[in-house]
């Protein structure tokens, strides 16, 4: 059983048009393969300005099925659509979908529509005062500029934490947003809680409900995504369900 994946405009992988008659004939040489279904990917389907190219990759498909089809005389699983093409051209849903991020709880255009479904979260491991004037962390980068106290937390850029949040990140104490102070480390890093109740064992949200992973994103100039991907094996991960 194969599953063959068409090129209908993203250019990623898969077959483009015109490959579909050495296809054809390769596969009537191959009996023994047998196709389970056909499939390609759209490339902005949460992007309404590009509806066009959209429509348009959906017509390749279509057109690139329908001649394999005609050709081998078979009946085969049709899917294109990921999460964002569930979410705006249901009518192209053909035989099934391939529901991605939405899986994650994220979504470009609907987003109110969908809970979340991941936390990353840590504790704090120390709480010391620091003086006006001192440095935190490697490299000096963030200096005191009145007296502080701040919070060590045991996650870092080995863990999936971007370096590039450094002085730049805010996470989740005790439903206070606070931010990221001096450079992430390999292993944890530092936070500003001056400003609130906070005590050695509290619960740390990196992101979740209350700090969406977007937010990251956005600091970060990059996607959601990348963000959940970049979170490493070593990052123990629980599961509930209901």
């Amino acid at each position: 059983a194969v599953h063959i994946k068409l090129d209908t405009g993203m250019h990623r992988l898969g077959f483009m048009e015109e490959d579909i008659d050495n296809l054809c004939e390769f596969l009537r040489k191959c009996p023994e393969l047998k196709i389970t279904s056909i499939f390609s990917h759209l490339s902005v389907a949460d992007m309404p300005e590009y509806d066009s190219f959209t429509e348009l990759q959906v017509k390749n498909f279509i057109e690139m099925t329908d001649k394999i089809e005609k050709c081998l005389n078979i009946k085969f699983i049709k899917h294109i659509l990921n999460t964002a093409g569930i979410e705006r051209f249901s009518k192209y849903q053909f035989d099934m979908v391939r529901l991605g991020i939405g899986l994650y709880g994220f979504s470009n255009n609907f987003q109110h529509k969908l809970k979340n479904v991941s936390t990353l979260k840590t504790t704090i491991s120390q709480i010391k005062k620091i003086k006006k004037g001192e440095a935190i962390g490697y490299g000096r980068t963030y200096i005191a500029n009145k007296e502080m106290i701040i919070g060590i937390i045991p996650i870092g850029y080995a863990d999936g934490l971007n370096r590039k949040l450094s002085n730049r990140g805010y996470v989740i104490v005790n439903d206070k947003k606070i931010r990221i102070v001096g450079n992430i480390c390999m292993d944890m890093c530092m936070i500003d809680i001056t400003d609130i109740d906070a005590k050695e064992g509290d619960e740390v949200i990196i992101f979740g409900e209350k700090l969406p992973v977007t937010e990251l994103a956005s600091i970060l100039e990059t996607i959601p995504y990348e963000v959940f991907t970049s979170i490493s094996n070593r990052v123990k991960r629980v599961y509930y369900h209901e």
